[in-house]
């Protein structure tokens, strides 16, 4: 076995050493200027985050979420349930995917049929691609892939500032396979991601498309979109109700090059998810709230959300009955008699309204406490 022996590399005209070597202990410094932490801009690459639930049957329509951060969009292209599985590529380090199951077919999509998983991101965390200067990066997209059909099948970036798409082709080598997708879409020095909150770039992997969307030439340069031209060429995965779709370990990167998936932990990736989305699911006991009464029957509590949202929340998804809920204070409790209900809110904290038919003290103290078990409370509209 052959060794190299030296005490620091550096490049042939360079001034100091990239890395140097200590003999005592074996170790070695490097000056590293790419980080190697903070690299993927997708939120929940690995599909361990399912707040709004783990599987959802019979959808027909657009904006179910399988896991957090990933919406399918489907228009008048089959029946599908779309779920949290645990099928996964075997050693990469991933416990989670996501499943699109076709249940009813639709062989020959027409006109604007469509589906397809996205995930959209805000201007604020694109900066670093310099889209719209001279300096403008690549777009570094990998991701592991099991499909029905093999051939090609398309991802397309959707710039919702500037209004310009671009289009990426990959293809299937064997179905019903793992198989990783490393994709370098091209810059775009036109058009600068705005620096805000808002979406500003929608990752869509297409499962199948109508004759609307693939009766053109792929669009694989930066541009105003066409539809015939998003997304021609793709495979139709919908055409069998035995085709399963599958996606996890997805990354985006700025760069001409694609790294290793940076996995990072489900505490992480929990509260990066509930930026858009935070649901409370409640046992018997749970207290969640803490608030005022009004008068003897009425009064609010707050909740603090455990990162600030992207946006204030505007209403409720919730579960249980009135009995599920009721008022604590200092030597009794009282059930609530209605369901509590979407007040107002800040990105940091919820407002609940709460009733009961009597028994409270206007301006005591309480403490709302759940008292059933299995239900939850899903605070909606900070999602992009």
């Amino acid at each position: 076995m052959s060794q190299l022996n030296v005490n620091a590399i550096r490049a042939s005209n360079g001034t100091g050493d990239a890395i140097s070597f200590t003999a005592s202990d074996k170790t070695c410094t490097a000056n590293i200027t790419n980080n190697l932490s903070n690299r993927n801009l997708i939120i929940n690459g690995a599909m361990q985050v399912a707040q709004r639930g783990t599987s959802f049957a019979s959808v027909t329509a657009s904006g179910t979420f399988p896991v957090d951060r990933f919406v399918f969009h489907i228009g008048t292209l089959g029946t599908w349930t779309v779920s949290q599985d645990t099928d996964v590529p075997t050693g990469e380090g991933f416990a989670k995917s996501i499943k699109c199951d076709v249940t009813t077919a639709d062989a020959s999509p027409s006109g604007t049929d469509y589906a397809r998983i996205d995930q959209r991101l805000e201007g604020q965390d694109l900066q670093r691609f310099c889209k719209g200067t001279a300096n403008a990066k690549d777009f570094a997209l990998s991701f592991w892939v099991k499909s029905p059909k093999t051939g090609t099948h398309i991802v397309e970036l959707q710039d919702a500032d500037n209004t310009r798409n671009i289009s990426k082709s990959y293809t299937v080598s064997s179905a019903n396979t793992w198989e990783k997708k490393e994709l370098i879409i091209s810059k775009d020095t036109t058009g600068a991601f705005d620096n805000d909150n808002a979406k500003s770039l929608t990752v869509a992997w297409w499962l199948a498309a109508g004759t609307d969307y693939t009766s053109g030439t792929l669009a694989t340069t930066w541009g105003s979109p066409t539809n015939a031209n998003r997304v021609a060429g793709q495979a139709n995965c919908a055409d069998n109700t035995a085709n399963n779709f599958y996606l996890t370990g997805v990354q985006l990167e700025a760069g001409d090059y694609v790294t290793n998936f940076e996995h990072r932990s489900y505490a992480d990736e929990l509260r990066r998810s509930q930026r858009y989305y935070f649901r409370q699911t409640l046992a018997n006991n749970d207290f969640f709230g803490m608030g005022f009464a009004a008068n003897d029957s009425f009064g609010d509590v707050a909740v603090q959300f455990p990162v600030s949202m992207r946006a204030k929340p505007t209403g409720l998804e919730q579960t249980g009955t009135a009995g599920d809920y009721k008022l604590a204070r200092r030597t009794s409790s009282t059930t609530c008699s209605a369901v509590p209900t979407f007040a107002n809110s800040t990105e940091n904290f919820g407002n609940l309204t709460w009733t009961t038919g009597s028994g409270m003290s206007g301006g005591e103290c309480v403490f709302m406490q759940s008292t059933g078990d299995d239900h939850y409370i899903g605070w909606t509209g900070a999602e992009l």
